[in-house]
C-alpha cells in the first residue's frame, strides 16, 4: 500500500461529521415527477476531502444544496455532527463557480462581510481578515476592488469570505471551473494546504476527473441517470501527485470508465 500524507489511513479514526441517509428527492416538471436523488447514503469525516462526480443532471449540485440547507429533501436525512439538517447556517460555507463579490466592497471589506451578525470589537475583527488574507495569499491585495483581480485571486476572495466564518463543512461546487490551468491548479494546492492547516473537512463537486484524483481523498461516482452513488473510489497516493505517474493515471481511468457506463 502507498502510504499517503492525507488521506484514508489518516481520517479512518476521526469522527463522522456528515452523515447522509437514505436520501432522495424529486422536481415535478408539467405535472411529472422527475427523480434526481434516491436512497442515498454517503458519510464524510473530519479533515476529509470528498469529490463528487458525474454526468450532468445526476444530483451532484442538487446534494450540495440539500447539505448547505438550501433545499429540503423529499425524503431521508442529512445531519452534521448528529443534528437533522434544516436550513443554511455558519456551520456550513458554501463557494460556488461564480465568486459572488460585491464589487464597491476592497478584498478586506469582501471578506469581512462574511463576520456580518457577529459582534466582533473592530481591532478583533480587522486582524482576523489580515490572517484570512495571509491563509490565502493576498496580503497585499486588501484594499484593491474586484475589478483590479484576475479570476484566480477572486476566488481566492470568495473562499477567503467563507473561511473566515469557520465553517465546520465546505462545500464547493465547481468552484475553479472558469479558472485557468495555471489558476486553477493553484487553486487546488491552496485547497489541499487549508485540508492539512486547518483540518478542513470539504465536499467538492467537479466535472474534471483529473482534478478529482489531484485533491481528493475519496471520489463518488453518481450514477448517470438513477441518483445513486455507483462507485467510490479512495485515492492512497501520497501528495502531492504526480499526474504522469501510473498510479495516478489508473485511477483517472477506472473513474472515467465508470462514468461511460
Amino acid at each position: 500500500m502507498i502510504p499517503a500524507t492525507h488521506g484514508e489511513l489518516e481520517t479512518a479514526g476521526r469522527p463522522v461529521i456528515l452523515e447522509i441517509t437514505g436520501l432522495s428527492h424529486h422536481f415535478v416538471h408539467d405535472g411529472a415527477v422527475v427523480p434526481v436523488l434516491r436512497e442515498l447514503t454517503l458519510t464524510v469525516r473530519e479533515g476529509e476531502l470528498v469529490c463528487l462526480i458525474g454526468r450532468s443532471g445526476c444530483g451532484k449540485s442538487t446534494l450540495l444544496k440539500i447539505v448547505a440547507g438550501f433545499l429540503a429533501p423529499t425524503a431521508g436525512r442529512c445531519r452534521l455532527d448528529g443534528r437533522p439538517i434544516q436550513r443554511p447556517g455558519p456551520d456550513r460555507g458554501v463557494v460556488f463557480q461564480e465568486d459572488a463579490l460585491f464589487p464597491w466592497l476592497t478584498v478586506r471589506e469582501n471578506i469581512g462581510f462574511g463576520l456580518t451578525g457577529q459582534h466582533w470589537p473592530r481591532q478583533q475583527r480587522q486582524r482576523e481578515v489580515d490572517r484570512i488574507l495571509d491563509l490565502v495569499g493576498l496580503q497585499d491585495c486588501g484594499d484593491y476592488l474586484p475589478q483590479a483581480l484576475s479570476g484566480g485571486m477572486k476566488q481566492r476572495v470568495a473562499l477567503a469570505r467563507v473561511l473566515i466564518r469557520f465553517p465546520r463543512l465546505l462545500l464547493m461546487d465547481e468552484p475553479f471551473g472558469a479558472l485557468d490551468a495555471q489558476a486553477r491548479e493553484e487553486m487546488q494546492e491552496l485547497l489541499l494546504d487549508l485540508v492539512r492547516r486547518r483540518r478542513q473537512t470539504i465536499l467538492f463537486v467537479t466535472h474534471d476527473v483529473q482534478e478529482a484524483v489531484v485533491i481528493a481523498d475519496r471520489v463518488v461516482v453518481l450514477e448517470r441517470n438513477g441518483g445513486r452513488i455507483r462507485e467510490e473510489l479512495t485515492i492512497d497516493l501520497a501528495r502531492p501527485r504526480d499526474r504522469g505517474d501510473g498510479r495516478f493515471q489508473a485511477c483517472c481511468s477506472r473513474l472515467r470508465q465508470w462514468l461511460r457506463t
